[in-house]
């Protein structure tokens, strides 16, 4: 008779497992039916409303922008969030989350713009804004659909949105505070300036891509070299110039400064150029670089100190403007490139702008918005673009004998983050916060900075993960200017300045506050449609002790109506970075501030991080989080950037389709997300395959349960079952979930993945349900062994979902009801599993190291004996007589190894394997047990199997 056959006739005898959760999910389909029983239950409101037993926990969103389609970033962050929500409420807490969208700014603007084409121009703003706002409202529904397609849970019901008049107005009560401690001015800057879309950015929304510019070196004549130090040995009547540096050539014609450094040492130099003799200052140590290297016949004639240069009063000729400059000491100057002494133009760079300040020079700017020069400039550049101005500079000076010579610069340059178009400096009238000045708090700390508080609180109040956020914050907050606020657009929410007619500003906080309330009622569109008595309704300069002197004097109604209200908007970055007030505060009270978490990518240290701890702690002298979680971003297989240009993007929503949100969820949750992260469409399939393990491991699980009633059949373990295989796994089990509920704990997501499917793939498939297979399937259904081992399946069944819920919320519910019924409520309203120290003999422990060598053993006999099945194995082992091991059962010594039978033998030796087939084998179980003989039915059955079947005919 053959094994199928043996196996065939004794099929109807056996426990064989059978359960509703199938093999094949069908997640796509499945996951749909899902996210509509949550939605319908209200899964959200029902995890709200229960009690809970550990508090609250307050993790707040960081609003992406409603310009589009999800993408693999979204994915990868929604995804993490979303197992915070879920592993906090399963940790006991109470744990709401608001889903919150950035509806202002120039990233929707632009894309409106754009598809507006040339109509554009003629659009007033309240036209535009109104194009933006029904933008904004049909990507938050896109998005929110896409988000929840995810598998995430959330109050999507009522999410945040920063064009709401109850944000914005709360915003404005932020900025209200800011004034009110003095650190908002008004003042003639150079900003980073789009010329695209003719606005002010900020550093967080800049890009930084590789570019090749020309750069110059050029001479500027000294008008009078009698004042130059004598060290300089420069002769009577010799002319001498001031050798500069730039690669920014177009910036030439707003120079009013040569910048040197006051440690270092200049030297002046005899070489011909153009067939002439000519004389210039430079940097000692930059000399071999700049006129050695072309011009062979250079020659040092005398040198000086940078301090002699900046104080000896000598001034130079611009080289194409009628116009005098002088030379000045700074110490940001370098030797590391150029000629050491640097091109000021105070209307074109912060440097310069604060040696302008230093100086006493103008702030002077000939560029306007739209990146042409105005009248003010040379008649040859008038209405010229400046990037059309390079050539027109490097030829004027190569006309005039004032160009040294020029070269490509390849460098890395700042790009509009919308347009990807190059920035400029250009000085304009902003709004600013002042970081770097004092904030009026109380009297101990009114002089300390917003910066020195912010670098106060990453040092010690907030805890980064991981760790090396700290230093990146920290890094970018030291070095970091005072806040442009103000932008030149129809979007967003307008910054409420008033001026008079002779320009005088009002601006108090008593002003805003008078705004806000307006515009809690009736939004911002309000301040584009409304006079300016309208918006002032309720403020009486004359009761407002920061009111200007001018406007004091003046009644309420008088002062409203000779006021025009101001154009510029709030940066985008302010709004969203006021959210701790405007979501936090406003919705759950001051309680729930500081909030405990912030997650979002590497980027928002520049970004919504940075920009919501300066607010904050200007009004209430707080961080506006305890801890700040960081992830990487998503680059491709071979690390590039992904883009639609480049070909190498994955669409999320194709990925859904394909391999469903819990195989997504599954990859997320595999990822070290401390550094950039790739992709690639096989990594899918990977988490895909890895996956459908986990799978099928819960399957078996439940589908050995058929017949298991807790209340009627669950074993109790006590120390009578220490040394029991089933205790084994129970260990395992409890140090499982010890590792998972820390790793959910540490945001350490990946251990907690690793630690799951190391359990599910090894110590449950390959070792403990291999081991327990015989018994379920082949023990008397109600034997006292296979209900105890049913018991601890039920136990790892029931832990194993939970644990998993935060990663696979479909699977594990789906699982979950499997397990406790269809009336059972969802797994994710249940808590985390306690890890419980179950009673276990040492010897276990023992066992450990000492199975993989007898599974090596094994593997060699059975290739060795050519044998096809384990069963026809045995194993002696020689152990001492006080061996621990001798307390285990050989019967789940054996089942641990895969073969039929252990012996055990008073020596210590190396194992020994058997080849059983000269012995008979069960022809239920395979076995050959050593008590495998001919019954009385003529059956060949081991004691255990004859048992069983006797007990069925019973």
């Amino acid at each position: 008779m053959t094994e199928k056959a043996d196996r065939r006739n004794y099929r109807s005898t056996l426990n064989l497992p059978k359960t509703s959760f199938a093999m094949k999910a069908n997640l796509v389909q499945n996951e749909r039916t899902s996210q509509k029983k949550w939605d319908t239950e209200d899964l959200y409101g029902q995890l709200r409303r229960r009690p809970a037993t550990r508090g609250n926990f307050i993790f707040h969103d960081g609003p992406p922008y409603a310009n589009g389609s999800i993408h693999l970033g979204h994915l990868l962050n929604k995804v993490l969030k979303d197992f915070v929500v879920r592993s906090r409420s399963m940790e006991g807490f109470d744990c709401p989350y608001v889903p919150g969208w950035d509806c202002h700014g120039l990233p929707i603007e632009h894309k409106v713009m754009q598809g507006l084409g040339e109509k554009a121009r003629d659009f007033t703003p309240m036209q535009i804004r109104k194009r933006c706002a029904d933008a904004a409202t049909k990507f938050i529904k896109l998005q929110r659909t896409q988000m929840q397609r995810l598998l995430t849970v959330a109050d999507y019901a009522n999410p945040y949105l920063t064009m709401d008049p109850a944000y914005e107005s709360a915003v404005l009560e932020v900025f209200a505070e800011l004034v009110q401690r003095g650190v908002v001015y008004r003042d003639l800057k150079p900003v980073h300036w789009s010329i695209e879309n003719r606005t002010a950015l900020a550093e967080a929304e800049l890009e930084y891509y590789d570019r090749t510019d020309t750069s110059v070196y050029a001479l500027f004549d000294l008008h009078d070299t009698t004042r130059l130090p004598t060290a300089l040995q420069a002769g009577v009547g010799v002319p001498v110039a001031l050798a500069i540096w730039t690669t920014t050539p177009w910036t030439l014609p707003a120079n009013l400064a040569v910048a040197v450094s006051p440690a270092a040492t200049y030297g002046l130099y005899r070489f011909t150029l153009e067939n002439a003799v000519r004389h210039a200052i430079v940097a000692e140590a930059l000399a071999p670089k700049v006129l050695a290297s072309a011009f062979a016949d250079a020659t040092r004639v005398g040198a000086c100190t940078g301090t002699d240069l900046a104080s000896c009063g000598a001034v130079y000729d611009h080289p194409f403007v009628k116009r005098q400059g002088s030379i000045v000491d700074a110490d940001y100057v370098t030797l590391e490139d150029g000629t050491g002494l640097v091109h000021t133009a105070p209307g074109h760079g912060t440097e310069d702008y604060l040696t302008g300040r230093k100086h006493g020079l103008e702030i002077y700017c000939p560029v306007r918005a739209d990146g042409t020069f105005d009248d003010t400039a040379p008649v040859w550049l008038q209405g010229k673009s400046v990037w059309d101005a390079n050539p027109l500079v490097v030829e004027q000076l190569r006309s005039s004998g004032h160009l040294v010579r020029e070269e490509a610069y390849a460098h890395s340059y700042p790009h509009d983050w919308r347009g990807k178009t190059p920035v400029i400096f250009r000085a304009t009238e902003q709004w600013f916060v002042n970081v770097n000045g004092p904030v009026a708090h109380g009297k101990d700390d009114r002089d300390q900075p917003l910066i020195q508080r912010a670098l106060a609180a990453t040092e010690s109040a907030v805890n980064f993960v991981p760790a090396w956020g700290r230093n990146r914050l920290r890094g970018m907050l030291a070095t970091r200017p005072d806040w442009c606020l103000s932008r030149q657009r129809a979007w967003g929410l307008p910054i409420p300045a008033f001026f008079d007619r002779e320009g005088r500003t009002l601006l108090t906080a008593a002003s805003v506050q008078a705004v806000a309330a307006v515009i809690r009622e009736r939004g911002s569109d309000t301040w584009f449609t409304a006079p300016s008595s309208d918006l002032l309704r309720d403020y009486d300069p004359s009761g407002d002790p920061a009111a200007p002197e001018w406007a004091r004097g003046l009644d309420p109604t008088t002062l409203a109506t000779s006021l025009e209200k101001a154009t510029d908007i709030f940066d985008v970055w302010f709004e969203s970075g006021s959210s701790w007030h405007a979501v936090i505060r406003q919705r759950f009270g001051d309680d729930a501030f500081p909030t405990d978490l912030y997650l979002e990518g590497s980027d928002q240290h520049r970004g919504w991080f940075q920009l919501s701890l300066l607010p904050s702690l200007g009004v209430t002298g707080q961080s506006p989080f305890r801890t700040v979680v960081t992830h990487g971003f998503m680059v491709d297989k071979d690390g590039r950037k992904m883009s639609k240009s480049l070909g190498n993007t994955l669409e999320v929503e194709e990925l859904l389709k394909e391999f469903g949100a819990d195989v997504c969820r599954w990859w997320v949750c595999s990822l070290n997300t401390d550094n950039d992260i790739k992709v690639d469409h096989t990594f899918f399939q990977l988490a895909g395959e890895a996956y459908r393990k986990v799978r099928n491991t819960i399957r078996y699980l439940l589908s050995n349960l058929n017949d298991f009633d807790p209340p009627k059949h669950r074993h109790n373990f006590t120390d009578a079952d220490a040394t029991s295989i089933d205790a084994w796994a129970l260990s395992r089990l409890h140090e499982l979930v010890t590792q998972v509920r820390r790793g959910f704990d540490e945001y350490a997501y990946r251990r907690t993945h690793d630690a799951l499917f190391l359990f599910c793939n090894e110590t449950m498939s390959s070792i403990y349900l291999t081991a327990v297979k015989d018994r379920l399937y082949c023990d008397p259904s109600d034997s006292p062994r296979r209900r105890r081992t049913q018991s601890a399946i039920h136990q790892i069944a029931d832990t194993l979902i939970r644990l998993l819920a935060p990663i696979l919320p479909h699977t594990a519910d789906e699982a979950w009801h499997a397990l406790h019924g269809p009336d059972a409520d969802s797994v994710h309203l249940a808590l985390f599993p306690e890890a419980t120290t179950p009673p276990l003999d040492e010897a276990w422990a023992d066992l450990a190291g000492r199975r993989n060598a007898w599974m090596r053993a094994i593997e060699t006999a059975r290739q060795a004996m050519e044998v096809d099945n384990p069963l026809d194995l045995g194993l002696v082992l020689g152990l001492r007589i006080d061996s621990p091991l001798r307390r285990l059962d050989p019967v789940d010594l054996a089942d641990m190894c895969g073969i039929s039978r252990v012996e055990i033998q008073d020596h210590d030796q190396a194992p020994t394997v058997l080849d059983l087939r000269g012995e008979p084998r069960c022809e239920r179980s395979w076995k050959r047990d050593g008590t495998v003989r001919s019954r009385a039915d003529g059956a060949v059955l081991s004691d255990r199997d004859a048992d069983a079947l006797e007990g069925r005919a019973v």
